[in-house]
């Protein structure tokens, strides 16, 4: 299945598809040197494939394969933050202006969907970014399904609920998934239909139903509002890097996530886009030391 859809304005598909690609080394992404963008999922369809480009007019040229097709190509243009609406935002800091300038292409994604962004989130909880890709590429290649159509080597499609509730403990040990991180996914997957339902309800009552599952937190269920239905407000509160990036952008100095909250103020209802911003600004945290090493529970 193939769709072209017009953007009605700057399009930059790197920065608006980013928070979707779990490292270098994610399974149900690819970028390809040409620009393309490959994207297996999970939807209530079954698996399916989406191969995203931009031809020389500025479309995007989407083409879709597999069971869930037809609701990936239906999708593209929220996919593409068609609904994204920046109106109403005045940067107040320099750093969030100088953002909002260098990212005129910027648009907060949303993939309609809770269960892909939802288990890689709950991967990323309280460990390291290597860590838990190193788990999601595991769970994706060994239990998920191959991509459809043409899609290039290796792409799979991460484990449906079903799926994700027959891997044995000592896959999941193998995995380097620790039993609490485990515990909170097969919640989830046991009511993944239910989750869904967060989409439609948007803000702070999507984020405050994906909070009933045990071992989902405000950090969570921000992380997956941010992708699922571009949530322009959700803030990752807990995040072992957020505050301080935000406090050295906006104040020149670390910050604690109360603090954060408060410099934030400004941008209440897009203050999610406001952080966007200072990471296209180059706001880092600084690096004084080694970083946090990596802990392996297959080891444990």
């Amino acid at each position: 299945m193939r769709t072209t859809w017009q953007p009605p304005g700057p399009l930059d598909l790197p920065q608006v598809l980013a928070p979707l690609r779990r490292g270098s080394g994610d399974p149900a992404s690819a970028v390809q040197e040409s620009g393309a963008w490959w994207l297996a999922s999970t939807t209530a369809h079954g698996p399916g494939t989406l191969r995203l480009a931009a031809d020389p007019a500025g479309a995007v040229v989407a083409e879709a394969w597999g069971d869930g097709a037809e609701p990936l190509l239906a999708q593209v243009p929220e996919l593409l933050g068609a609904a994204d609406d920046d109106g109403g935002f005045v940067p107040v800091h320099d750093a969030v202006r100088r953002g909002a300038r260098a990212a005129r292409g910027l648009r907060l994604c949303a993939t309609g969907r809770v269960w892909d962004v939802l288990v890689a989130a709950v991967l990323e909880q309280k460990v390291t970014n290597r860590e838990a890709w190193r788990s999601w590429r595991e769970l994706c290649r060994r239990f998920g399904t191959p991509a459809p159509g043409p899609a290039p080597r290796g792409l799979c499609a991460p484990p449906s609920p079903r799926q994700l509730r027959e891997i044995r403990d000592w896959e999941w040990h193998r995995a380097g998934v620790d039993g609490a991180r485990r515990r909170t996914l097969i919640a989830a997957a046991g009511v993944a239909h239910r989750l869904e339902r967060a989409v439609e309800l948007g803000g702070e009552p999507g984020r405050a139903l994906l909070q009933h599952v045990p071992g989902i937190g405000p950090w969570t269920a921000a992380e997956v509002a941010q992708r699922a239905w571009g949530d322009p407000d959700a803030v990752s509160v807990g995040d072992y890097h957020l505050s301080t990036i935000v406090g050295i952008g906006l104040e020149g100095r670390p910050m604690d996530d109360a603090e954060m909250l408060d410099a934030l103020a400004p941008y209440a209802g897009q203050r999610h886009r406001a952080v966007r911003y200072l990471g296209a600004a180059g706001v880092r945290r600084p690096r004084f030391g080694p970083r946090l090493p990596p802990r392996d529970y297959r080891v444990l």
